[in-house]
């Protein structure tokens, strides 16, 4: 039933007027009102929707900023250039006055409003179709903006002249225009953002097309919004504008209903295609190679810079994705989507950091996205896992990952596997009891969790002796590898804690300093290595994982790569844990001899203070958790080493470092023959040698490395040599890991370095 529009406005403006009750009592509420239809009425009309006397006053921002006490003091002395008289009214009387009409521009969700909201809703996602262009908490379609939030967001009039006249405010980025490209087609669709020289459309079905002038022939303006009035009984409609009142955000917990997602499927991320990047290492496997062939020995010192998109961080450590056209990019807090072809913005979520955090969760320190269906999923710094509309960017569901107020922070980038989305948690420095959790990607619905310190009565729990470890540490800050050929999940794990005082935690500490073989469906252990057993040097074994299928030992073999930062590259066969090979990849180290039989190191005395101490090689690191990687086309393993010694000498259990060293630090990308961890060749590091100015390395079918040096220099180098091809300054410490992808057919290489994402390629 369709009712005559200005019916349904003359209806619902009394209802609105009365419904709009924040704070204040409902006396004072119906005093006011009834002062402001005997004082006001004539200048700014019944619904108080202005007239040609005076301007609205329901839903407007600049009266919401105002409190009811400034109202008050604007009637009383009225606004005598704006033609307003002062109101000398009792107190009282003022006071009910400026009540009524602050309510009138109070956000929906503060105020009780009449009507069903739960009608509302089935109205809205069934006979209305609503839900067939807008989202709300997941459900519904992003082709339209998303009105999760509405009743935070708009007043209950702003929202009644929404539904009844859309396009008389309409949302910024969802002006509808028609373009008619030089090629004879035409698109129609949301400008989301435009500029002279580029245009972001958003056609009708949430499809993004990023389109250059030289492009465009024509583009008209329509100036009205693709929402047609809503048209319904008066019943139906103040159902609906409860409804929208009454949605407030999402918060933490899983969604208890969802829409099937469409759009980039578990297929499309376990065999991506050469020119997306759809995950933090490119593929599943944690092996940073691409099979792009666009930028070669040939040609890559014809690389330019082609864009920059800046984000405010002292230092980012994020990896980019890249899908369809869009890159989606972190920084503290905060995530992106960015045109991949021009580095111009699509859209931004951002939220506070959170105080009271330690290590670098709380330098606002975020590695990356991950990303299936219409969703990417970000972690928070506080540990939350979220779950953002890929088309809008609003937030779709938040999981809490912890559940004590521990130290935990969060820096990872998520993994997908299969339906899930698994993340872990930082804070191992200041102790935690370290997990990863899985979550199912629609709803946010934890469906489990693997603890990496075993509490009493589990395996390994006798390896802590002394006491119990409820804080043992063990955190999970770098994103793991999966295997489909064995359908595993591999995750490292960090350092014990207190990582240098073991005088209450005399055993191996399980499973610290591990890589964990996890059954992805359930959680359960399949196996597990530990690198350091009792490590009281905060060797932490995140480091990446790397799973590829190469010849090992003549035969064709499933391996898992791994160079640790107790200065041993190991490689294992990664269906059953058998270790083929651990060796060293440094030229020096003094805390083991070897790795035995058994696949324990096979310790020296400058490993343990309590026996005297010594000359303590690697000090700090042998390597860091930025990305390695393994070249099927040279059989090569890159990886960036630390060469670097310091003095250990040990009182009452403690280990205590000195600067003494007996050769300066120097860092060297590596080239390791993975059947006999031979340093087939090496690229010393001129610069500094401290840890935050490690970078990843990418190789590529094109036979290039690409790798960052510490004085800031974005380097590519040729994968069988070693020997220098090409290099940029960034005039910034990079600390990330390089990535490519294709766009318009060409290669696109890019890089976070500093605050800023810089993308390279050739013309």
């Amino acid at each position: 039933m369709t009712l005559n529009l200005s019916i349904v406005i003359s209806v619902l403006s009394l209802t609105s007027l009365q419904a709009q009750a924040p704070s204040q009592s409902p006396g004072i509420l119906t005093e006011g009102k009834d002062l402001y239809l005997k004082e006001c009425v004539t200048c700014h009309g019944e619904a108080a929707d202005g007239t040609e006397r005076a301007p609205e006053l329901a839903g407007r921002r600049k009266l919401r900023a105002l409190s009811a006490g400034q109202l008050r003091e604007l009637i009383r002395k009225g606004i005598p250039e704006g033609g307003m008289p002062a109101f000398n009214l009792p107190p009282h009387r003022l006071e009910a006055l400026a009540a009524f009409i602050h309510s009138l521009n109070s956000p929906a969700a503060g105020n009780p409003v009449p009507g069903d909201p739960a009608a509302g809703g089935h109205f809205f996602f069934g006979e209305g179709h609503c839900a067939s262009c807008h989202m709300v908490r997941g459900r519904g379609h992003a082709s339209g903006p998303d009105l999760s939030n509405v009743g935070n967001e708009l007043s209950v009039e702003e929202i009644r002249q929404s539904l009844l006249s859309p396009s008389a405010k309409i949302t910024p980025g969802y002006d509808v225009v028609t373009v008619r490209l030089r090629d004879g087609n035409t698109l129609r669709g949301f400008a989301r953002n435009r500029s002279d020289y580029d245009l972001q459309l958003q056609d009708l079905d949430g499809r993004f097309h990023f389109l250059q002038t030289d492009q465009v022939a024509a583009i008209e303006d329509e100036k009205r919004s693709s929402m047609p009035p809503v048209r319904t009984g008066s019943e139906n409609l103040q159902n609906l504008i409860a409804y929208l009142s009454s949605l407030s955000g999402v918060k933490p917990g899983p969604l208890t209903q969802a829409s099937q997602a469409t759009g980039i499927d578990f297929a499309r991320i376990l065999n991506p295609k050469p020119g997306d990047w759809l995950t933090y290492n490119g593929n599943l496997s944690g092996n940073r190679y691409s099979e792009l062939t666009g930028i070669n020995a040939a040609n890559v010192s014809d690389l330019s810079l082609k864009w920059i998109f800046s984000i405010p961080h002292f230092g980012l450590e994020s990896t980019p994705l890249v899908a369809e056209g869009v890159m989606y990019v972190t920084g503290p807090n905060q995530a992106f989507a960015i045109d991949a072809a021009s580095g111009r913005q699509i859209w931004q979520y951002a939220r506070p950091r959170t105080s009271g955090l330690v290590g670098d969760a709380s330098l606002g320190t975020n590695r990356g996205m991950a990303i299936l269906g219409d969703k990417v999923f970000v972690m928070m710094d506080n540990a939350h896992l979220i779950a953002l509309n890929r088309t809008t960017g609003h937030l779709v569901w938040e999981a809490v990952l912890p559940d004590d107020p521990q130290h935990y922070g969060s820096t990872v980038a998520p993994l997908i596997v299969n339906d899930l989305v698994i993340s872990g948690v930082s804070g191992g420095d200041w102790g935690i009891r370290g997990f990863i959790a899985a979550y199912r990607a629609e709803t946010g619905e934890r469906v489990w969790r693997h603890w990496t310190v075993p509490a009493k009565g589990e395996a390994g729990y006798e390896t802590w002796k002394e006491k119990d470890p409820a804080f043992g540490g063990g955190s999970t800050w770098l994103t793991g590898s999966y295997d489909r050929e064995t359908d595993t999940l591999f995750w490292p794990t960090g350092n014990p804690w207190p990582d240098s005082d073991d005088r209450e935690r005399t055993g191996d500490n399980l499973y610290t300093d591990c890589v964990l073989a996890i059954n992805p469906a359930n959680g359960k252990l399949k196996w597990h290595y530990q690198f350091t057993p009792h490590d009281v040097h905060d060797w932490d074994a995140t480091e990446p994982m790397v799973v590829v299928n190469a010849k090992f030992g003549g035969q064709d073999r499933k391996l898992l790569l791994h160079a640790d930062r107790n200065g041993f590259f190991y490689v294992f066969d990664r269906t059953n844990g058998a270790l083929l090979l651990a060796t060293k990849f440094l030229k020096r180290v003094t805390w083991a001899s070897g790795i035995g039989p058994d696949g324990r190191p096979e310790t020296l005395s400058a490993y343990f203070p309590k026996s005297g101490g010594g000359t303590l090689c690697p000090e700090g690191e042998a390597t860091n958790w930025n990305s390695t990687a393994f070249s099927p086309l040279t059989h090569l393993y890159y990886v960036m080493a630390l060469e670097k010694c310091g003095f250990v000498a040990g009182t009452g259990g403690f280990a205590r470092r000195s600067q003494q060293e007996e050769v300066p630090a120097k860092k060297f990308l590596r080239a390791l023959d993975i059947e006999t961890g031979r340093i087939v060749w090496e690229i010393p590091q001129i610069g500094s040698t401290e840890s935050k100015r490690w970078a990843g390395v990418l190789a590529t079918a094109g036979g290039i490395i690409f790798y960052a040096d510490p004085s800031g220099n974005f380097v590519a180098a040729d994968a069988r040599t070693g020997g220098p091809l090409w290099h940029f300054q960034t005039g910034a410490i990079v600390k990330a890991g390089p990535m490519t992808y294709e766009q318009n057919g060409k290669q696109i290489v890019a890089i976070a370095a500093g605050s800023n994402i810089l993308c390279f390629g050739r013309d």
